[in-house]
C-alpha cells in the first residue's frame, strides 16, 4: 500500500505540474501565432514585406517548435495521468472498496471444466482479482493462462519469471501505463492481422521510376528558373506538378485499401513500439523473460524499432485524407507512393513477426498480472512441485477473501478422496472453491493463498454450480449429469484433481445418496484426488470400506450460550451438530 500511495502522489505532483506547463506552451503558441500574423500584416500594409520576412520566419520556427514541445508534453501528461489512475486503482483494490479492473467476463465458459464453477471470469471474479493486463492479446494470455494446467517444467520457469518481476513495480506499472494510454482492441488487432496476412496490389518498377525521376525534374526546373528567370522553366514546373498528382491520383484507390481498415493503427503500434522497447531495455534473470526478450527482432533488427517505423509509415498513409497537405506533398515529390512502396517493402520482411511480438508483450502482461499478486500478497508461497500425487496445503484460503478475516486450514492429499460433510454456512463450499482456485494458480506458476504447499499439478474438474440451460431445453439435473460424465471420461484419460459439491439435488434422498455413493467409488477407481461435499452422513460410511482411499473430513457448528458459531476450521471425522434444527428452534419456525 506504502508504495502505491507514495506512487499516485508523487505522479499527481507531477501531473499538477505538466498541466501548468500544457496551458503556458498553449498561450505562447497562440501568442507567437498573433504575432506572426500581425507581422505579415503590417508588412504587407506599409509594402515593405521583405522587411518582416526574417522575424515572420523566426516565429514560424518558434511555433513549430512549441507544437512538438507541447505534444511532447502532452504526451508526459497523459502517462502521468495514467499512472495516478492506475496507483489509485490498487489502492481502492487493497482497501477493498471496490475493484477497477476488466473482469474478462467474455471468457465465461459454463461448459469448461471448472471455470464457471470456480467463478474464474465475471464480476468478483478470480480474474478480475489478478488481471492488469491493458492489450487485448494480454487479456486473452491472461483468461487462457487460467484455463489449464501447465507442465512442471512450464509452471517452474513462471514461478521464477514472477518472481522476478514481482520485484519490478515501477517497471511492471510502466508497461501497464503505456498499455492503458491508447488502449487496442479486439477490432483493431484483427485488423492489423488481416493487413498482415493481407496481399494489395503493388506498384510497377516504371511508376516507381517516375516517382524518383519527376520530383528530381520538378527540382532542377525550380532551380534553373531561380538562376535564369526564364517563365518556360516555371511552366515546367507546373506541368510536372500537375503530372505527379496525376500519377498519385491514379493510384488513390489501391492506397485507400491499403489503409482504410487500419485507422488510428499508427497511434497502436507506437504503444506497442513503447511497450517492446521497455522489455528490450531492460535485463533480466530468468531463463523465461530472456526467452521472451530473444524473440524480439526480425532479420537481426529490434523490434522495437521496426514496430516504430511502421507506425510512422502508417501515420504518413493516412495523412492521404489531409487533402491540403496531399495535394501539396503528392505535387512536389508523389509523396504516397515513395510511402506505400516503403510499407510494401515493410509487409514482406517483417509482417510475419508482428503476430510473435505481440505474443510476446501478452506473456509479459500475463506475467506482471501474476506478479502484481505477489507483490501485494508477500504471505502467498509459491508450490514446491511433485509427481507422486501429492497435494499439501497449510493454512489455505480462497485469495479473494478478505486478509483480516479469512480463516486457512491444513489439508493433505497424500494421494486421498475426501468426503466434506458440514451445515450450510459452515464453510464446505468455500474450501471447496479455495482448493480449486489455488490448484488453477499453482498449475500456471503464479504463487497461492497459502503459508505452505507442496503439489502435484493435475487437470481440475469441478461440479460446483451448474445452470439450466434454457437454449437447450436442458434442466439444471440433466445439466450436472451431463458434467459428471465429462469428468468420468476425463478421470479414464488422466488423473485429476476432482471437486463435487452436494451432487444429484434434483432427486429424492434415497436415489441421491445411492448415486453419490457409486459416483465416490467411480472416483476412487478413477484414481481421482480430491473432494466431494455431502449433507448425507451416511455416505461417509464407505471410508470404512476404503480407508486406504478415503477420508472423513468435516466443518462443525458450534452452539454455545444459545447462539450458533461457525469456526470455518476443517476437522478429521464426520459432522455431528445440527445448526439447521437448532436454527428453526431459536427462530420459532419448529
Amino acid at each position: 500500500m506504502e508504495f502505491y500511495t507514495s506512487q499516485r502522489n508523487s505522479y499527481s505532483t507531477a501531473l499538477t505540474s505538466l498541466k501548468k506547463q500544457y496551458n503556458t506552451i498553449s498561450t505562447l503558441r497562440l501568442a507567437i501565432a498573433v504575432i506572426a500574423i500581425a507581422l505579415g500584416y503590417y508588412g504587407l500594409k506599409q509594402g515593405n514585406f521583405n522587411t518582416y520576412i526574417v522575424p515572420i520566419l523566426g516565429c514560424v520556427a518558434v511555433f513549430v517548435y512549441l507544437m512538438k514541445k507541447h505534444a511532447d508534453v502532452a504526451n508526459k501528461k497523459l502517462r502521468a495521468a495514467t499512472l495516478v489512475a492506475i496507483n489509485k486503482d490498487e489502492i481502492t483494490h487493497l482497501e477493498r472498496k471496490g475493484n477497477n479492473f476488466d473482469n474478462g467476463a467474455e471468457y465465461i465458459d459454463f461448459k469448461h471444466s471448472y471455470s464457471y464453477d470456480l467463478d474464474i471470469f465475471g464480476q468478483n471474479s478470480l480474474f478480475q482479482h489478478i488481471n492488469r493486463t491493458e492489450t487485448y492479446k494480454g487479456k486473452e494470455k491472461l483468461a487462457n493462462m487460467l484455463l489449464a494446467t501447465l507442465p512442471i517444467d512450464s509452471i517452474l520457469q513462471n514461478q521464477e519469471a514472477v518472481k522476478e518481476l514481482a520485484d519490478k513495480p515501477e517497471w511492471r506499472q510502466e508497461v501497464q501505463a503505456l498499455g492503458r494510454m491508447k488502449k487496442d482492441s479486439n477490432t483493431t488487432y484483427s485488423k492489423l492481422m488481416e493487413w498482415c496476412s493481407g496481399t494489395t496490389g503493388a506498384i510497377n518498377k516504371i511508376s516507381y521510376l517516375f516517382a524518383v525521376i519527376a520530383p528530381l525534374a520538378l527540382a532542377g526546373c525550380f532551380i534553373t528558373y531561380m538562376i535564369t528567370g526564364e517563365s518556360s522553366f516555371f511552366n515546367g514546373c507546373i506541368y510536372i506538378f500537375i503530372f505527379n498528382l496525376f500519377m498519385v491520383g491514379g493510384k488513390a484507390k489501391l492506397f485507400k485499401n491499403e489503409i482504410s481498415n487500419t485507422t488510428e493503427t499508427d497511434e497502436i503500434l507506437h504503444q506497442y513500439s513503447l511497450i517492446i522497447a521497455q522489455i528490450e531495455q531492460t535485463e533480466f534473470q530468468s531463463e523465461k523473460l530472456n526467452a521472451l526478450k530473444q524473440k524480439l527482432s526480425s532479420e537481426g533488427k529490434p523490434a522495437g524499432q521496426l514496430i516504430k517505423k511502421l507506425a510512422t509509415l502508417f501515420g504518413q498513409m493516412d495523412s492521404i485524407s489531409n487533402v491540403f497537405a496531399a495535394l501539396l506533398f503528392n505535387g512536389f515529390f508523389q509523396y504516397h507512393i515513395h510511402v506505400f512502396r516503403g510499407l510494401q517493402n515493410w509487409k514482406k520482411q517483417h509482417s510475419s513477426a508482428i503476430p510473435v511480438w505481440l505474443d510476446v508483450i501478452a506473456e509479459f502482461e500475463a506475467l506482471n498480472s501474476l506478479a502484481n499478486l505477489y507483490y501485494n500478497n508477500k504471505d502467498y508461497t509459491f508450490p514446491k512441485l511433485n509427481t507422486n500425487e501429492t497435494i499439501i496445503f497449510k493454512e489455505l484460503a480462497h485469495p479473494l477473501l478478505n486478509p483480516a478475516t479469512r480463516v486457512g486450514n491444513d489439508v493433505i492429499f497424500q494421494p486421498q478422496f475426501t468426503i466434506l460433510t458440514g451445515s450450510n454456512m459452515s464453510g464446505k463450499s468455500t474450501f471447496l472453491r479455495s482448493l480449486g482456485v489455488n490448484m488453477v494458480l499453482a498449475g500456471i506458476g503464479a504463487p497461492v493463498c497459502a503459508k505452505e504447499a507442496t503439489v502435484h499439478p493435475l487437470p481440475v474438474l469441478v461440479s460446483m454450480r451448474l445452470s439450466d440451460s434454457l437454449s437447450d431445453s436442458e434442466s439444471y439435473f440433466f445439466a450436472e449429469i451431463k458434467r459428471l460424465k465429462q469428468i468420468m471420461d476425463a478421470l479414464h484419460e488422466k488423473r485429476s484433481f476432482v471437486l463435487l459439491d452436494e451432487i444429484l439435488r434434483g432427486t429424492n434422498s434415497d436415489d441421491k445418496r445411492t448415486g453419490t455413493i457409486a459416483v465416490v467409488k467411480k472416483m476412487i477407481a478413477g484414481q481421482a484426488i480430491g473432494a466431494i461435499a455431502t449433507h448425507d452422513v451416511e455416505v461417509c460410511n464407505i471410508t470404512a470400506e476404503h480407508p486406504e482411499q478415503l477420508i472423513n473430513r468435516c466443518f462443525e457448528a458450534n452452539i454455545a450460550n444459545n447462539n450458533l458459531y461457525f469456526d470455518y476450521k476443517l476437522r478429521d471425522g464426520i459432522c455431528k451438530n445440527k445448526s439447521a434444527t437448532f436454527l428453526m428452534e431459536k427462530m420459532g419456525v419448529i
